[in-house]
């Protein structure tokens, strides 16, 4: 179905795909990993016009194709579903689904009634429910994915690529959407399915590809090639046993430092109690929908309490802002880190100094010098990868962004560090080193929360886990007592 041969691309001089092969037959999944600035994306942004590669060919069923637009691209049946969500919430999941290719009347006028209809269809076939004529903005977010892949299928693509299209849904969703994806398959559609997650890439893909420093490192079957293999060529080396759980020592009798008592805050949120002691790292876990990162919302001030109380320290605090909330010593590290976390189109030291501008003022201005000094202490500290503090933040890879994203709170040196998925849409190898950093705060005195839907990763770093269902804590769970991921599975579908 699809050949791309001796692929290159290069930005300001340095090359970032190296002569790459790569290519997906009829009816396949194929897997594309590696890790973060490896050169998936730039791969696959050639073949969907996003870029122009300056050297190699691409075939489509064996004819050359020229891919110089996006345009070009859906000519060619080629979709992508991004990581990154390009839908308006704004406008209805069925405007969204259809915006600039419209149904028409015999007027030229829009035909809504059509696009309503053929978005029920989608949906139907998709197995999820949502409304069409709901506006995307009140969706959550693994809803938003849904409707992305619905767009996608709505342009009969034949060659449909798939970023990361699990990071946002439950493990029900999961299992529809590899239903339909295997739907997909018999139909002789071919995915290009790019993920971080081993298991799926295991359960859904037929061959899997791994780029490395814009190399082809090995195509190969699924079957053929073992877990250990895909980590060593993904990284480059072997593994540590960073998601092992290690068993922690924390004064685990002393006062808590957060305290939440029957927290209450919109329709998510209806009775959240638990405590937080210092140097712990307390795993909360949920389906999406259970109030998970509500929760860290309104501590935060981001959402208003309705009733209930929050305690740090032993005292009462009244939040009703993120100001509040950074006063009384709490960061949070929001699960859209691209929308609510940084600034894209700043550079890294202006991210990093955000969150502490009054405190770097000399006079009337900004002391540039501490900021410099600051900034490039903070990105040898969390081996941050960028050439300089200067550069602009968008062009750093997931990992690296999500990095700068917790050392801008860590500037500012809280107490409670709040975590909303911390590793999701980062590759394994990201993935490890933030996981060493949540124990090296935890065992420097931060107090952690970590809300999470990577349960590997929760389990690597919990010292206890409390599950969520319908806006409540309906189990709490020391992390000695969880033998295995299915048991803490279990608890949270709640059986």
């Amino acid at each position: 179905m699809l050949s791309m041969k001796n692929i290159s691309k290069a930005f300001n001089g340095i090359e970032v795909l190296k002569s790459v092969d790569f290519s997906v037959e009829k009816g396949e999944v194929h897997a594309l990993m590696g890790g973060n600035g490896a050169g998936k994306s730039t791969l696959m942004k050639i073949l969907t016009g996003v870029y122009t590669a300056d050297g190699g060919d691409v075939f489509i069923e064996g004819k050359p194709v020229t891919i110089n637009d996006m345009k070009d691209a859906r000519a060619n049946k080629i979709s992508m579903i991004f990581q990154e969500f390009s839908l308006i919430p704004t406008l209805t999941v069925a405007e969204n689904i259809f915006l600039t290719r419209e149904a028409k009347t015999s007027l030229g006028l829009l035909n809504d009634k059509e696009c309503v209809e053929k978005t029920r269809d989608l949906l139907k076939e998709l197995e999820v429910d949502i409304n069409p004529n709901e506006l995307v903005g009140n969706l959550g977010v693994g809803y938003w994915q849904m409707t992305e892949i619905a767009k996608a299928l709505s342009q009969e693509a034949k060659i449909l690529i798939m970023d990361e299209p699990t990071s946002s849904l439950t493990k029900n969703e999961t299992e529809i959407l590899f239903k339909f994806i295997n739907k997909l398959k018999r139909k002789g559609i071919s995915i290009i399915y790019i993920s971080h997650r081993m298991d799926e890439i295991f359960e859904i893909c037929d061959r899997i590809t791994i780029l490395r420093d814009g190399k082809n490192m090995v195509t190969e079957n699924c079957k053929d090639i073992p877990l250990e293999t895909v980590i060593q060529h993904i990284v480059g080396a072997e593994m540590d046993k960073a998601f092992e759980w290690q068993e922690r020592s924390y004064p685990h009798g002393s006062n808590p430092i957060l305290e939440v008592k029957n927290l209450a805050s919109g329709s998510r949120v209806n009775d959240i109690s638990f405590k937080l002691y210092p140097g712990e790292i307390l795993g909360i876990a949920g389906l999406m929908g259970s109030g998970r990162s509500e929760v860290a919302r309104s501590i935060f001030g981001i959402d208003p309490i309705d009733s209930g109380e929050v305690f740090i320290k032993g005292e009462k605090q009244s939040i009703k802002n993120p100001t509040d909330a950074i006063s009384a010593g709490l960061a949070l590290i929001p699960e859209d880190r691209r929308v609510q976390g940084l600034v894209l189109a700043h550079s890294v030291k202006e991210n990093m100094i955000l969150p502490i501008l009054s405190k770097l003022k000399k006079g009337p201005f900004v002391d540039d010098r501490k900021a410099i000094e600051l900034s490039n202490e903070l990105v040898k500290k969390l081996n941050i990868k960028t050439d300089n503090i200067y550069k602009t933040t968008s062009l750093l890879s997931g990992g690296n962004q999500q990095k700068i994203v917790l050392a801008k709170w860590l500037a500012n040196d809280p107490d409670v560090l709040i975590l909303d998925e911390p590793t999701i849409g980062v590759d394994i190898g990201a993935k490890t080193e933030i996981i060493d950093i949540i124990r090296e705060l935890a065992d420097s005195g931060k107090s952690i929360l970590v809300i999470s839907s990577e349960l590997p990763e929760l389990l690597a770093v919990s010292d206890r886990v409390i599950v969520l269902h319908d806006g409540r804590v309906v189990k709490e769970l020391n992390r000695k007592e969880i033998q295995a991921e299915e048991e803490l599975q279990h608890a949270i579908q709640g059986y």
